[in-house]
């Protein structure tokens, strides 16, 4: 039997018991998860694809075609992403749509934006929002459900400015493949029934109970025809009219009753707040990162550009590796695509730091300043280089973690305290005409707000809010009251983990890679893994993303389920490390340059797919 063969017959094995391990996860016979926002499903195998002049990745098949079918029609990298989302919204609305916000990155082959669609706090919102009587937070849930969480939904008036300058098809034409998907019906996926099964508090929404659930309260099962004719004639109606559509008129009268009019959990989101919402073109924040040659690679200097605050991605990627450069990391090697036990030690320790100034710097960049006036001041390698000081290769573990100093940094801000992050789903795309784009799209929890929006006029269906004030501090003060940077206020932007990436050779300034993924706060480490994988270990974007997920927020070291040898976990735990196995469904989607065209990947934790010509 040859070696490849015993290597397949070993994935098909552990393929079946993820998918039993998750289906007991759902059954309750094992610890719910506390760090991820959506539940695991199936594990399929995947090969990745080749492409020679465009490439797609989206975490939907259908997605996937309704891109493709715009970049064969000549459209760009944005057009494809208008569609994209737009299929998003009907066939996995469980992670973004309409009612919700995205980062979009993108490149036209000579210079990099980053477009801000995140949602913004109402007006009319209160630093008490999340607080009870006795001033303490509320328990997430009870937060999210309802009005009270929807923040004023940023993506569509975002894809309008991003069409604006990088369109090449009408706008109109970018709807057709979501508008007729909805008409004609499309199948339950099997992650939308994993999901819709698991969940509790949609069904008490009258609309998403109509539409999600049959006559006898039951989830629709996987393979089940939904036709959603309401969202059909709001897309058309943005189609012909664009984003005022949704922004205005009475889908946003129908937005501002279903938040304003929650019977259990009101909110404050206006029609003045509807029609105030203005997205953002902002400078990228960019780094280099230096490869030295190893027998895993042939080395290389790379420009490594995501999105800044709000954002907190690629201040935390860009400081988690820039940490690892002075240690001995790169020494380590990753036993037949697992990372050792070693390498994971020094990656935790630089990621406990990174966390540390993630809790205390980053906010919306329009009302916290930027430790000496600029983002880079966290990645600036001398900066770095003195954080990486407090890792200690044989250990032990760093204990109670502080924020660094840089610059000469008085910081008026108390540290926000740990809070769970939810949400998302990701795509990469690159066009024939040389543009890309990354972009991760949310409504932050699995099934946002649980909020269905329908204008009420008889049709069945509609899309759901976002619950991002919840990424605000749910607490505006610590204990001593010194405000939290991350506190609600009218107007401001919740700090986000999204990381839509692009890469670049720093030399010649050609485009290496697009990448991101979908999964609350570890959506750091699941990029990162990606990133340091390719750059580092030489592998192609499909292997990447195979390789186990992990991550810390700072605290426990969180280790894929049943990924890990025993071995690995106890030198962990033998570190001062606090280990905890559990499933970990990153959604990764990457393309990386060939020298042939592209390579692309996509996470077999979830449903998506890489197309191209």
């Amino acid at each position: 039997m040859s070696c490849r063969r015993i290597i397949n017959m070993l994935n098909n094995a552990f393929l079946h018991l993820i998918s039993g391990l998750a289906a007991a996860l759902l059954a309750g016979s094992c610890p719910a998860q506390t760090v991820q926002p959506e539940l695991p499903s199936s594990v399929f195998a995947k090969k990745g694809g080749s492409t020679q002049t465009f490439a797609i990745a989206t975490a939907n098949p259908l997605a996937s075609h309704a891109g493709l079918e715009i970049l064969q029609a000549g459209g760009s990298a944005v057009d494809a992403a208008i569609a994209v989302q737009m299929v998003l919204a009907l066939v996995e609305p469980q992670s973004s749509g309409l009612g919700g916000g995205a980062f979009l990155l993108h490149f036209d082959g000579k210079q990099t934006q980053a477009f801000d669609g995140r949602e913004t706090a109402p007006a009319g919102v209160t630093p008490t929002l999340f607080l009870q009587s006795d001033g303490k937070a509320m328990p997430f849930k009870q937060a999210v459900v309802g009005g009270r969480s929807v923040g004023t939904p940023g993506v569509l008036r975002m894809l309008a400015l991003a069409h604006a300058q990088h369109g090449k098809l009408p706008w109109a034409r970018l709807f057709a493949p979501a508008i007729a998907l909805a008409n004609n019906g499309f199948a339950v996926s099997p992650r939308m029934a994993t999901l819709l099964k698991a969940e509790t508090a949609l069904k008490n929404d009258p609309f998403a109970a109509r539409y999600f659930y049959d006559n006898n309260g039951q989830a629709w099962p996987a393979g089940h025809q939904l036709r959603n004719p309401e969202l059909a004639v709001v897309l058309q109606a943005i189609a012909n009219k664009g984003s005022d559509a949704l922004m205005a008129g009475e889908v946003a009268q129908a937005m501002v009753r279903a938040v304003q009019s929650h019977p259990t959990n009101p909110g404050v989101l206006s029609l003045q707040d509807l029609a105030h919402y203005q997205p953002i073109a902002r400078e990228p924040l960019c780094m280099r990162y230096r490869v030295e040659k190893s027998p895993q690679t042939a080395g290389g200097n790379y420009r490594i550009c995501g999105m800044p605050p709000p954002s907190s991605g690629m201040v935390a990627i860009g400081q988690i590796l820039g940490m690892l450069q002075p240690t001995k990391a790169h020494l380590e090697t990753f036993d037949q695509g697992t990372p050792n036990s070693d390498w994971l030690h020094l990656y935790t320790e630089a990621a406990k730091l990174a966390f540390a100034d993630r809790a205390q710097f980053i906010a919306d960049p329009a009302f916290v300043a930027a430790p000496g006036s600029d983002w880079n001041s966290l990645l600036e390698p001398t900066y770095l280089a003195q954080r990486a000081q407090n890792i200690q290769a044989q250990g032990p573990a760093i204990k109670n973690v502080q924020p660094g100093n840089p610059g000469s940094v008085k910081v008026s801000f108390a540290p926000m305290p740990d809070q769970t992050e939810y949400g998302t789903s990701h795509l990469s795309i690159v066009d024939r005409f040389g543009n890309a784009v990354a972009m991760t799209t949310t409504i932050e929890d699995a099934w946002g707000a649980r909020v269905m929006v329908n204008r009420g006029l008889g049709l069945e269906g509609g899309f759901l809010l976002n619950n991002q004030l919840t990424d605000f501090s749910l607490t505006p003060t610590n204990a001593n009251g010194v405000p939290i940077a991350n506190r609600v206020e009218p107007g401001k932007r919740p700090r986000s983990s999204m990381s839509p990436t692009l890469v670049f050779d720093a030399d010649t300034g050609q485009l290496l890679m697009s990448l991101g993924s979908p999964g609350g706060a570890l959506i750091i480490h699941f990029t990162a893994k990606t990133l340091y994988s390719v750059l580092n270990g030489g592998l192609n974007s499909q292997s990447a993303i195979d390789v186990p997920n992990f991550g810390t927020l700072g605290g426990p070291l969180f280790l894929e389920q049943n990924r890990f040898p025993s071995a690995t976990v106890e030198k962990l735990q033998a570190l001062g490390h606090e280990v905890i196995q559990i499933p970990m469904p990153s959604g990764l989607q990457a393309i990386a340059r060939t020298p042939k065209g592209w390579f692309g990947g996509a996470d077999p934790r979830r449903e998506g797919v890489v197309l191209g010509d």
